[in-house]
């Protein structure tokens, strides 16, 4: 897992007014460190001019900073002047190659622009001052070459995007000898015979396309590329909109042309208003990045730099070392929940007709060094009761009871349509002083679904006396409002309960554990669906949070709108008050793999309702399990080292 973390001052460029060569638009920079400077390249477009043809025009701008963030002394550097880009100089890439700084960008040699005018130039100078020498590089339809900044087995190689305006697009490799066969038409006729050999693709499905991003970086684990990766760009069969997204993979360090690592998903999607809304709407598009080490955590720190809306520059910074961990294929294992082999560990059995269906969504309960398991049964009528289990080391179990714990025993529970679903769904379990709190959704069949709670003294639970106090509906009538929790502390505001609105999950302070008279009344925002985003449909808790030294770990479930696939996802709430985000995970940290999650009465689902700490055999590592339910029909347990999600999420508060 990794967290991004977009920058407090984007948009860090926007336009000037006053430079009528950068009034319109300002994005797609590129950095380069040079004399104790980072200098930014970015393309700049013109205010509109009726007297030309075409109206607006685009160059190649620079600017100067020391932090990377407030770019001064903006000057165009790249004017058309040639033939073959009179019409435009586009989106810069630069690199420090054997001791020449080598800009390469989109130059436009007609209008109005087709595939056959849009080729790949570059701009070669000692300095920032003066451009010594430029040339037309391609011959065909290109756009977005970048140069590794050292020769690799002694070849000097270059990416790009082939044909990107006459699809089927490809992302390509080059590799030469001569810095000067870049600009030789007989090097590119020879290498176009067989560019089949030297193409990346980097799709994941066929509808979708990929482009060049930002300059490779070396790192000590591999060549790092961030990458723009659009879904559903082409139609798809489900209409699906497009989303724009930044990725990264990690090429072998001698060996360009292999992949050793990669992200599973989007990094950075269009989610904030600058991006969401502009020339071009809904677009992220990454064009540069830095290592840099940042201050305040002493690491690592990886700078994206992107265009929003083809209007202003961004950037995102993540933690590097956890992003290279969690992408490359021998270590990212560490950086995910790990399946039980036992899995599942909790079937349906036939002989019993309460669970006959399915068991899943179990909650979970650590109570004298044995896990308690409460699991939602169904019965062949669709009838939701909870069963128990436990486990002494987490994972056998060693006590599974053949009778149900809980049955639907108030009107708001029992079934009123014939076969419906209908009874005591999803329970989550919350010891609070001598009680035992179990809050679960209460569905009549009808609906919409509500929240139930009741409690019973840890004595009792423990000796499987089942002397469950009387439930009381706690959200609102009339509101689907599930997946609910109470935290086991009270705040100075009172006692803290999670719960999800809607889509979006909420919190409310309640003054007493009386519930006969205390209810939900507030949906006091935590998290939200984000936009374009692997969790851009829906969000809710998963377990009841449990208490670290830097904060309450959450972990919750996602839906996307373009699938209904449910995964998990991690936040840390704050101490004092946990209505309060401190850090949330960018990519999912457990999603559907196995069969039994794949394939189940809902596909594609892993759904945790409870979790525990344990500690490992050597006593000093700390050990998350979550049980979940798969495919909403059988129970899995999963584990991962807790400090690795607490350190992950931490490394985001010092960028």
């Amino acid at each position: 897992m990794f967290v991004v973390k977009k920058s407090e001052h984007n948009p860090i460029l926007i336009p000037d007014r006053d430079h009528y060569w950068e009034e319109f638009a300002t994005f797609n920079l590129c950095p380069i460190r040079y004399n104790k400077k980072i200098y930014g390249l970015y393309r700049a477009i013109s205010a509109v001019d009726p007297l030309q043809n075409p109206r607006q025009i685009s160059v190649i701008g620079i600017g100067e900073s020391k932090d990377g963030i407030h770019f001064k002394d903006r000057k165009p550097f790249i004017i058309p002047e040639e033939e073959w880009e009179r019409f435009g100089c586009e989106d810069p890439r630069i690199t420090f190659f054997e001791g020449k700084f080598y800009t390469f960008y989109t130059a436009l040699s007609k209008f109005p622009f087709n595939a056959e005018c849009i080729k790949v130039a570059v701009a070669v100078s000692d300095d920032f001052k003066k451009i010594k020498e430029r040339h037309l590089v391609t011959p065909f339809n290109a756009k977005a070459m970048t140069l590794f900044p050292e020769r690799i087995n002694g070849k000097i190689v270059v990416m790009f995007s082939y044909h990107t305006d006459s699809p089927p697009a490809k992302i390509v490799f080059a590799t030469l000898d001569k810095i000067e066969e870049l600009w030789s038409q007989t090097f590119w006729e020879k290498w176009e015979k067989k560019v089949d050999e030297y193409t990346l693709d980097l799709r994941r499905t066929p509808y979708d396309h990929t482009e060049v991003g930002a300059p490779p970086i070396k790192t000590k684990y591999g060549w790092l590329f961030i990458y723009s990766h659009i879904q559903n760009y082409f139609p798809t069969p489900g209409n699906f909109d497009r989303i724009f997204g930044i990725e990264a993979v990690l090429f072998d360090l001698k060996d360009p042309f292999k992949i050793i690592g990669r992200t599973t998903g989007p990094m950075i999607v269009p989610e904030e208003s600058y991006e969401l809304s502009g020339y071009v709407s809904n677009i992220v598009f990454p064009t540069g990045a830095l290592i840099e080490k940042f201050i305040r955590s002493d690491k690592d720190i990886l700078t994206i730099y992107y265009g929003a809306a083809d209007t202003t520059v961004c950037s995102a910074r993540v933690n590097l070392t956890d992003l290279l961990f969690n992408m490359h294929y021998d270590h990212r294992d560490d950086f995910r929940f790990k399946r039980s082999t036992e899995n599942p560990i909790i079937l349906p059995k036939i002989e019993n007709k309460w669970e006959s269906q399915a068991t899943f969504n179990p909650a979970a309960i650590l109570l004298n060094n044995t896990v308690h398991i409460v699991y939602r049964a169904m019965s062949q009528d669709n009838t939701s009761t909870f069963g128990y289990a436990s486990s002494k080391n987490g994972i056998d179990i060693v006590k599974r009871l053949s009778s149900p714990i809980y049955l639907p025993r108030e009107d708001f529970e029992n079934k009123k349509r014939e076969n419906g679903n209908s009874g005591c769904e999803d329970p989550r379990l919350t010891k609070i002083g001598k009680n035992i709190y179990l809050c679960y959704t209460a569905f009549d069949s009808i609906g919409p679904p509500r929240v139930a709670i009741t409690s019973i003294t840890e004595k009792d639970f423990v000796a499987n006396k089942w002397n469950w106090e009387k439930p009381f509906l706690i959200t609102p009538a009339g509101l689907d409002d599930k997946d609910t929790c109470l935290l086991p502390f009270k705040f100075p505001l009172g006692y803290f309960i999670l719960h999800r609105v809607d889509n979006e999950i909420c919190g409310d302070y309640l003054s007493s554990l009386d519930f006969k008279h205390e209810t939900i009344k507030k949906c006091i925002r935590i998290i939200g669906p984000r936009v374009n985003m692997w969790d851009s449909s829906k969000v809710g808790i998963s377990a009841p949070p449990i208490k670290t030294k830097y904060g309450w770990l959450l972990l919750y479930h996602g839906v996307s709108k373009s699938h209904s696939t449910y995964r998990v996802g991690c936040v840390l709430l704050d101490l004092k008050d946990p209505s309060i985000v401190i850090a949330r995970s960018t990519e999912p940290i457990f999603e559907p793999k196995e069969e039994y999650e794949i394939n189940g009465i809902v596909n594609n689902v892993v759904f945790p309702c409870g979790m525990v700490v344990k500690s490992a055999h050597s006593g000093s590592k700390k050990i998350l399990y979550i049980y979940y339910g798969g495919g909403d029909r059988v129970v899995g347990v999963a584990t991962m080292d807790l400090d690795i999600i607490l350190k992950t999420l931490m490394n985001s508060t010092k960028y």
